[in-house]
């Protein structure tokens, strides 16, 4: 079970933009996520939600470059979340362990960089074909057949490029990313189990904060219910979590591990 620690060096981000937009309080942040337990720092440096503004390539990399050296020299496992091919190839060329995608590396101009790179990639599904998310309404029974048919071809391009599938894990998206529908992120996270059974590679999750969360205890999210609903992930075979807030998740993962210790073996 890996735990990605959510760091956000923007200007709008929906839940922290602006927080760490300075490199000191940015640092110091991947410090605490570290602390609390997070096992990768996923650093962004530019918002994907409907309501964000656009953020160039130079600026996105300008903003990389003051915290992913320091980072690197902790020795700090790094991912970088973006859908920017320049970035992407900057962030190839740092070296970092993982890019993450919310389109899951749709340009296949920069398949023979990736093939050439021991990267690992988070193939990212999402409702909307390219850009920033946006507010689409996708029926919670049409979800499923979507998301299976996204990762059937990119996996299979991604194959076809020479990158081996060790080095793929599957982040089926949540909240805006899947639509406006609450019960659609719902349906997908009780349909883990069948992502995992259909590709055999490690899938991800990232509910934190996501807005449908409202849907399921009121208007204000907070960090035990993104927690919560985390642990339910990992209860339907999420192998990676990405959170704002490690801690929760960690101390709700040992009293997990204990209870399953302790619990009576089935009856003969």
């Amino acid at each position: 079970m890996k735990i990605l620690g959510i760091l956000n060096i923007t200007s709008d981000s929906f839940s922290d933009g602006g927080k760490y937009l300075d490199p000191a309080a940015a640092l110091l942040h991947a410090d605490r996520l570290l602390a609390e337990g997070a096992d990768i720092l996923d650093v962004g440096a530019a918002s994907s939600h409907p309501d964000a503004a656009p953020v160039p390539p130079d600026v996105e990399i300008t903003r990389l470059e003051a915290v992913v050296e320091p980072l690197h020299n902790t020795g700090a496992s790094l991912s970088i979340d973006t859908f920017s091919t320049p970035v992407q190839r900057w962030a190839l060329a740092q070296g970092v362990d993982y890019l993450n995608d919310i389109h899951g590396f749709a340009d296949s101009a920069l398949y023979p960089d990736l093939a050439a790179s021991r990267t690992k990639l988070i193939v990212m599904h999402a409702v909307q074909e390219q850009g920033l998310a946006t507010r689409i309404d996708v029926p919670p029974g049409q979800i499923m057949e979507r998301i299976t048919r996204f990762f059937d071809a990119r996996l299979n391009a991604l194959a076809a490029a020479g990158i081996a599938a060790d080095r793929m894990i599957l982040d089926p998206g949540m909240g805006f990313f899947l639509g406006t529908n609450p019960e659609t992120s719902l349906t997908v996270l009780g349909h883990l189990p069948e992502l995992a059974d259909r590709y055999g590679l490690p899938v991800l999750v990232s509910v934190s904060r996501k807005s449908f969360l409202k849907a399921l205890a009121g208007p204000e999210t907070s960090a035990d219910m993104s927690a919560a609903v985390e642990m339910f992930a990992v209860r339907q075979g999420a192998d990676m979590i990405r959170t704002h807030a490690p801690a929760p998740l960690v101390e709700a993962l040992k009293v997990l591990e204990e209870l399953q210790e302790n619990e009576a073996p089935p009856a003969p």
